[in-house]
């Protein structure tokens, strides 16, 4: 019997992400897009929603929301796992005048997602701008993905729009680079 190397689990645990699944509501009765996505690959998807509530907005995330350094905002922050081991880290910012006072800035699970909660308050994303880029990881990061301090992540970054182009969420995602592949796929006309 062969023994499994290093690039046979990388190969195994590797997850193939798309965006789609998760910037539209889910019909009424639906989980969210992640445990869906998850299982429609035979694993399991879940997550831990490590803080919610107010905090002052980092830098990058006041000027995608359009709101002055430090002004307060919504984060929802979560460790996903995929099949219960750690895969993604994912913070996701609200403007306050959407976010304050409702499940967003609370730690239950909101049903059917985040995406679908805010469809309900009004808010429809129409526009979404992804930036990845890659680094190495800081250290919390490499505790809470298993990684070492000489292993890369990416590091994407969401925008959402709404239709009067006014932005809705910010999400910054950090995740392991050897077990993701990022998928693309643009329909024209």
């Amino acid at each position: 019997m062969r023994r499994q190397s290093r690039e046979d689990f990388v190969g195994a645990s590797r997850w193939t992400s798309t965006s789609m699944p998760y910037l539209k509501p889910r019909p009424p009765g639906q989980g969210d897009a992640w445990r869906a996505d998850a299982a429609a690959q035979g694993r399991r998807g879940s997550q831990r929603i490590v803080h919610a509530g107010e905090v002052r907005a980092p830098s990058e995330v006041a000027r995608l929301l359009g709101v002055p350094d430090e002004e307060l905002v919504v984060v929802r922050r979560r460790l996903i796992l995929l099949d219960n081991e750690p895969n993604e880290l994912t913070d996701t910012y609200y403007p306050v005048a959407i976010a304050r006072g409702t499940p967003l800035a609370g730690a239950a699970k909101i049903r059917g997602g985040a995406v679908t909660l805010l469809a309900e308050l009004g808010h429809v994303g129409t526009l979404v701008r992804e930036d990845v880029t890659a680094a190495l990881p800081e250290e919390e990061e490499q505790q809470a993905l298993r990684l070492a301090a000489t292993e890369p992540v990416l590091r994407l970054t969401r925008l959402t729009l709404d239709r009067d182009d006014q932005p809705i969420q910010v999400d910054r995602m950090v995740m392991p680079a050897q077990r993701q592949q990022l998928r693309y796929e643009i329909r024209i006309g």
